[in-house]
């Protein structure tokens, strides 16, 4: 399927109403998708998740994710770590969803394919621009089944 970047997040949004901070898991799917990520078939996976919400806690070793997406925390882990500084995230499922907010907030990003990873500090650089920016006049391809499944 062949869709705008605008269309694709607006439509988004609209599948995940009800769901906390559903506009922006919806603007991070498509940017995911934008930078040659499977953002939709990760949020296809967290959807079928039990657990999409946890009360972020710091201990001694920093914030336990308890395997719960990052599709739907990412959003609340910016604002912890933005409040209170870099976290060393540890028992992290889907990752990659901290990418668009680390980026697009110049945050420091550990290897979000990691089941434990570190965010904070500074992002000195952002080589994501040109895909982004390529994806808006171009649009995105996305595959129709796992768009039709969320």
């Amino acid at each position: 399927m062949h869709i705008d970047i605008q269309t694709a997040e607006a439509e988004l949004a609209k599948k995940l109403d009800g769901i906390p901070d559903a506009g922006e898991i919806a603007w991070a799917t498509v940017w995911l998708e934008a930078c040659g990520y499977s953002g939709v078939k990760l949020l296809g996976e967290a959807l079928k998740d039990e657990r999409r919400t946890l009360d972020l806690t710091r201990d001694v070793l920093g914030l336990d994710l308890q395997q719960v997406s990052c599709a739907f925390l990412a959003p609340a882990i910016m604002r912890e770590v933005k409040a209170n500084g870099r976290a060393f995230l540890r028992n992290v499922r889907h990752g990659l969803y901290m990418l668009p907010f680390t980026v697009r907030e110049n945050i420091g990003l550990g290897c979000p394919v990691d089941p434990s990873f570190a965010v904070g500090g500074e992002r000195h650089k952002n080589p994501y621009t040109e895909k982004l920016e390529l994806a808006a006049v171009e649009g995105l391809e996305i595959d129709d089944g796992l768009w039709a499944a969320l």
